[in-house]
């Protein structure tokens, strides 16, 4: 007991059973004197295994030869952008994310360095631990608003964490709700617990639905956000209109979205107050990580990814300059306005491109805050999003003039004098077929607004719609994808194959009938 609750991040096993193995690269306190049920007998000792799945959140943590391009949610997010349509990797680089983009991840699901294993292991993890601070819950000791703030937020990581697995490890939830998707484990797991069979998507998504809502009521009763890195009431209400987006209940998503931008105090903020996306105190970022100097995570880190450098003379660059993040040409010139101030989150000069004129445009959007020293804060939901949200979902409730208030609230601040007469839902059945509807215009505000930071691809899957690659927008010839099937948004190819560690460690998981399929199609 006393080495599972450790709470630290590496030494992973391949199966949902992780605990048992965890060892100690991230501690974030003295805790090796201390024993499990003492650290989770009270809410100030249990802040110390919380404060610990946050820090794994934001650290490179893999234990095998993936440790660059796993450093938690922001390495998920670079995933599921160069995924889609919008990211263009120039180049293959170093090769981090240059097979995610490509698709060409799944069949190696028998190897601990490739995207199956860290994903799965690493969500997981988060899991195993929340369950432990949540089996504590009836003798914590501690005032209720204390206790409720511990375990609110292990309700939070553990919603967060199955939602993201469902995400990627099974196609999206409407229409899909009786397919396989990912076990459920809701008690401390230790290494002789049994491992269990896949559930259905329904089922993981009423657990998921649960827990938010457990979340939001024990949060609703707690103190404030004390860190930017924490789950609190209003990043619960947020993570809540993500799941409900994504399962198209448009009602408890306008909630939701609603609930958060009055529960955040954040406001939306011109272009020129947040430039960099680097600063977790800026007025309109509702959950992020504060990066400290000892904590960048240097070359596997977001910004390393992201940032070219190329202002800088330096010998040593980041991966984003071999490896350069652009956006999707038709984006940018045919449908993001011509006013419009995020313009400057791009450079449409290619200047340093090596295929200059062919190449997408580099972005610019995401910068370190001191390169020096490798620093930029991490930001994982902004304010924006959740006026987004509650557009699209008032635009499928047919209240368009609710959704067009909520988009003008962040277009106000992006285009002077921003207007639309666009109506309707229609969505064209890949993104690059036009409809010219008001979800659409919606929708492609999304794409401008939270590119880098959100997924693309979880959209795209929502959405039901597939997408294709193109010279014209961009994409080097080697990333078209020309001969898959990336334009039908039923096909299994954004599906990842569960690692072979968990079939090998989890008796009710059998490989000839529990696998995704390693290639398009089932």
């Amino acid at each position: 007991m006393k080495k599972i609750l450790k709470y630290t991040f590496v030494g992973l096993m391949g199966c949902s059973i992780l605990t048992s193995c965890l060892d100690s690269a991230l501690d974030t306190a003295p805790t090796d004197s201390m024993a499990g049920t003492t650290l989770l007998s009270n809410a100030n000792s249990a802040m110390v295994p919380l404060n610990g799945i946050y820090r794994s959140m934001y650290t490179s943590w893999s234990p095998t030869d993936n440790t660059h391009q796993s450093f938690g949610i922001s390495s998920y997010a670079i995933m599921a952008d160069v995924m889609g349509d919008d990211m263009i990797m120039d180049d293959m680089g170093s090769g981090w994310y240059w097979y995610d983009c490509l698709y060409n991840v799944k069949s190696r699901y028998t190897s601990s360095a490739w995207r199956s294993y860290d994903m799965w292991n690493c969500y997981y993890t988060w899991i195993s631990n929340a369950n432990y601070i949540l089996a504590a819950q009836e003798t914590m000791s501690g005032t209720t608003e204390d206790v409720n703030y511990v375990i609110g937020q292990a309700y939070a990581i553990r919603a967060y964490s199955y939602f993201m697995l469902a995400q990627n490890f099974a196609r999206t939830y409407k229409g899909h709700e009786e397919d396989p998707c990912c076990p459920i484990y809701t008690e401390p797991t230790v290494a002789g617990t049994a491992g269990q069979p896949r559930s259905t998507v329904q089922k993981v998504y009423e657990l998921i639905t649960s827990d938010i809502q457990t979340a939001i009521n024990k949060l609703t009763d707690a103190p404030a956000q004390k860190y930017k890195t924490h789950i609190d009431l209003s990043v619960a209400y947020g993570i809540q209109a993500r799941i409900a987006l994504t399962m198209e209940d448009w009602n408890l998503a306008k909630t939701a979205a609603h609930n958060a931008i009055e529960a955040s105090g954040c406001t939306v903020l011109p272009v020129s107050d947040f430039l960099g996306l680097n600063d977790v105190t800026a007025a309109n970022v509702m959950w992020g990580a504060p990066i400290q100097n000892d904590q960048t995570g240097m070359y596997a880190s977001f910004f390393s990814h992201m940032d070219a450098v190329d202002e800088l003379d330096v010998s040593q660059k980041p991966y984003g300059n071999s490896a350069r993040k652009q956006i999707n040409k038709d984006l940018y010139d045919n449908i993001m306005l011509p006013t419009d101030t995020r313009k400057q989150w791009w450079d449409p000069t290619n200047e340093e491109s090596e295929r200059g004129a062919d190449a997408g445009y580099q972005q610019e959007k995401f910068k370190f805050s001191d390169y020096s020293t490798w620093l930029g804060d991490y930001i994982w939901m902004r304010v924006e999003e959740m006026y987004l949200t509650a557009a699209e979902a008032e635009c499928m409730l047919g209240d368009e003039t609710a959704a067009k208030n909520d988009l003008y609230a962040v277009m106000s601040k992006r285009v002077d004098g921003y207007t639309t007469s666009k109506t309707g839902t229609a969505l064209g059945a890949t993104s690059s077929q036009r409809t010219g509807s008001l979800r659409e215009e919606i929708i492609d505000q999304r794409r401008i607004e939270l590119w880098g930071e959100y997924g693309r691809i979880w959209d795209l899957r929502r959405l039901h719609q597939g997408f294709r690659r193109t010279v014209a927008q961009g994409w080097p010839d080697a990333a078209l994808l020309s001969n898959r099937p990336t334009d039908d948004a039923e096909c299994y190819m954004w599906v990842l194959t569960i690692p072979q560690s968990e079939f090998d460690g989890n008796v009710n998981m059998d490989l000839s009938k529990d696998q995704n399929p390693t290639g398009d199609y089932k």
